[in-house]
Parts: C-alpha cells; structure tokens; sequence
C-alpha cells in the first residue's frame, strides 16, 4: 500500500496533487499538522492527521473528522511531525510512502525531510511546489530503479545517500553515471536529459535523483 504524506511549508498547486494523484486510489492520506490544508486544498479528505498542530491556521478544520483518527503530539518532542507521520504509515502497512510539501521555508526542516531519506524506511517521493525528489536503494528490488520521459533537455541532479559505496548505471544522460566515483559529499550536479528520456538504476548503495516539477510532473512515469 502507498502512503500519501501532506506536511507543511511550501507545496504543489492544488490541481498539481490531484494530477499526482489521480490514480492513487487505494493509498493511505497521512496529514502532519498544517499539512491538512494542503490536502484539503486538493480535495483530499486524510485517514490520519498527527501534529502538534502549532502550525495549523483553522484548528476548526480537524472537527470535521473522527477523533480517534486525529493523534495530537506534544510540542516538545524528540521527532518531527513529518518524522511521526512517516512512522505512523510504516505501522499502517505501507510498503512504499511519498511526501507532499515541505519547500521552501526554514532550512533545518528541509534538511529534516532530506534527512528521512537516510533511513531503512525511506521515502520513494518528494514533491515540493518546485522540485520533484525520488529515492532509488539498490537493495530494494521494486525500488532500485526508475525511469523518465521528460520535457527535452530537462535537468537531472544525482546525490548518494548513505554510507555506500556506490554505483548507477544511466540511460539517456549526456553526462552518464557509469564511471563516477561516488563517495560521501560527491553529487552529479545539473545534467541533461537530452531527448527528455531517462533512466538511472542503483546498482549499489542509495541515490536521490532531483528534477523540477516544471520538467516532471504531467509527463512523469517512474517505475
């Protein structure tokens, strides 16, 4: 089952989520705190809510569902509300989970999100107003993978994540990714879609590929 999290700070458009989520029907829609607006925004009624709810404008909001779906956290805590949220689609069952928000804003948040990516229960996909961030683990045999079809001459940024080591193979790239030595701190900074397909394959360790939403999101076909 695929987890939908909504959290905070700067996210796609309405109409975008619904173009993401248009045949996402059977997942489960997670809000982290001021995340509910978002979904809501999107027409999106959550199965769960959990926050501290210190950022959430319209508390009225949460009225309008089931209090046993709705886990208030304390606002002095040891996790973060998206931190929570992804552990609370863990124990739901889902086996794959995607994050919608979270850009912009305060930088240390960011780097929270991003922090995610590091651990054993990884988010596959990120979607911020202006990026679109996937996660490929070459460990994970459904999840070591990804293909593209993209405006042409889109940008691709590649970043190890984890201890390593590290090695992808790429298709359709003008730079390739084949012979890079990827080592902690190493990145693949602003390459080039040429025809607008692509794909990249994690054959050791854990990539994070960045593109703009500009370029993905209504010609996007990850697999």
């Amino acid at each position: 089952m695929l987890g939908v999290i909504f959290t905070g700070a700067e996210a796609p458009k309405p109409q975008v989520i619904k173009q993401i989520l248009k045949t996402q029907r059977d997942a489960l829609f997670i809000a982290a705190d001021s995340g509910l607006t978002s979904a809501e925004n999107a027409g999106i009624k959550p199965d769960w809510i959990i926050g501290d709810m210190d950022s959430l404008e319209d508390t009225s909001r949460l009225c309008a569902y089931p209090q046993e779906r709705i886990i208030r956290l304390q606002h002095e805590k040891d996790f973060s509300d998206t931190e929570m949220a992804v552990s609370l689609a863990v124990d739901k069952g889902c086996k794959s989970i995607w994050i919608i928000g979270g850009g912009g804003g305060r930088t240390d948040h960011l780097f929270a999100i991003r922090s995610l990516f590091e651990r054993e229960h990884f988010p596959r996909r990120w979607i911020t107003g202006t990026e679109e961030i996937f996660c490929i683990d070459a460990q994970q045999t459904e999840e070591n993978a990804i293909h593209f079809s993209l405006k042409s001459n889109a940008s691709v940024s590649v970043f190890p994540l984890g201890d390593g080591p590290w090695k992808a193979v790429s298709t359709g790239l003008k730079w390739p990714l084949e012979d890079l030595r990827w080592s902690r701190g190493f990145f693949g900074l602003s390459n080039v879609a040429q025809d607008g397909e692509f794909a990249i394959t994690a054959h050791l360790g854990r990539f994070m590929i960045l593109l703009s939403v500009q370029d993905s999101i209504f010609t996007l076909f990850g697999r």
